[in-house]
């Protein structure tokens, strides 16, 4: 007859976390399962920030764990953040415990509004976030998250990173005025950012977001090979020609042997605020098509909405703008969805002690 904990465990490897495409057991969340006083206890921690999913999951483990014979067993969820591993031959920054490149194809696909609500539902899901405006040429980030002036720097070393919205940030457009243009060549370019990377001071992250520049150029070779990038999202329209160029950037990933942990599908509908007729504009189904291509997550589809372009503009992006509204929702997921598949990443063993957020 099975004991207890292998009763748990049956019942606990049925139940598939959507963030990671794994059950509870397959994805080590269970940690510990204790029977005492009549009750079972139950003990699980997941790998990737997930504040509004927890009583979703406790309630959803409670019910199955009842219907299996444990009536009132105890449920404890918590969420571990820890650094994981990157490319051979690098080692994680200091205080950054892993690095999220979000990449595209080409401009114009909602890239960098999509990185920065990224980095902020990360923060919202009880993550320390960061982001980097890789973007040397054109820069967007300030304007997005509503920060100017240039960062302090006490001691002439190090770059005191900006702080919007709860995430600490970084950019050359804090450097310079808004409209001058950076008439820098390639290893200028890759140099500043570089610089920006390793000599800002970064402050226990558990994330850094990198808006990186569209294409597979200069800047994303030295990034892909220079830089500890713990993995890469893809952010595409739906269109052909978006798709097309999106793939080149997969590919670059893949070359240079950074996970690519989804595809995002930017501006998949449009909702017409008049009559609420939903047509989608730049074609159906691109994102998925070439995430199944691939094999890889379509961790979320974001629709074309007026609402989301000018909080951006406005220096107050969607996810703290509108927290409760569907949009707000549709990036927490994709934030939970890609911090989920990093946390199956092997645990790199160059870092200290993880960051802990109790529940």
């Amino acid at each position: 007859m099975a004991g207890v904990e292998d009763r748990v465990r049956e019942v606990l490897a049925v139940i598939v976390d959507p963030h990671t495409g794994v059950d509870l057991v397959a994805g080590g969340a269970l940690k510990a399962v204790v029977e005492g006083g009549g009750r079972v206890a139950v003990d699980l921690v997941l790998g990737y920030p997930a504040r509004s999913w927890l009583p979703v999951l406790r309630d959803q483990v409670a019910t199955a764990l009842a219907a299996a014979g444990f009536a009132d067993a105890l449920v404890g969820v918590d969420q571990r953040v820890v650094a994981h591993e990157v490319r051979a031959g690098l080692t994680p920054l200091p205080q950054v415990r892993n690095i999220i490149a979000v990449a595209s194809g080409k401009g114009g696909v909602g890239k960098s509004t999509t990185a920065v609500n990224l980095a902020l539902a990360l923060a919202a899901e009880g993550a320390r976030a960061g982001v980097l405006d890789a973007d040397i040429h054109g820069p967007s980030v300030p304007r997005m998250l509503g920060v100017s002036g240039r960062p302090d720097s006490p001691d002439g070393k190090r770059i005191v990173p900006k702080h919007a919205h709860g995430l600490q940030c970084m950019s050359i457009g804090f450097m310079i005025d808004e409209d001058t243009p950076m008439i820098w060549r390639g290893p200028m370019t890759t140099q500043a950012l570089q610089q920006m990377l390793t000599e800002t001071a970064w402050d226990d992250l558990d994330y850094l977001v990198i808006d990186l520049p569209p294409g597979t150029g200069d800047i994303q070779l030295t990034l892909s090979q220079r830089v500890p990038v713990s993995g890469a999202v893809i952010v595409t329209t739906p269109q052909d020609i978006a798709l097309l160029d999106a793939r080149k950037a997969l590919g670059m990933f893949r070359k240079v042997e950074v996970p690519v942990l989804g595809v995002v599908e930017n501006m998949s509908t449009h909702v017409c605020s008049a009559c609420g007729h939903v047509e989608p504009i730049f074609g159906e189904g691109g994102g998925a098509r070439m995430a199944q291509q691939y094999d890889v997550p379509l961790l979320g589809q974001l629709p074309l909405a007026l609402a989301i372009r000018e909080q951006a503009d406005g220096g107050n992006p969607t996810v703290v703008a509108a927290p409760d509204s569907a949009e707000a929702a549709a990036y927490r997921a994709i934030a939970r969805a890609a911090a989920g598949r990093l946390s199956l990443r092997a645990r790199s063993k160059a870092m200290g002690l993880p960051s802990i957020v109790i529940e």
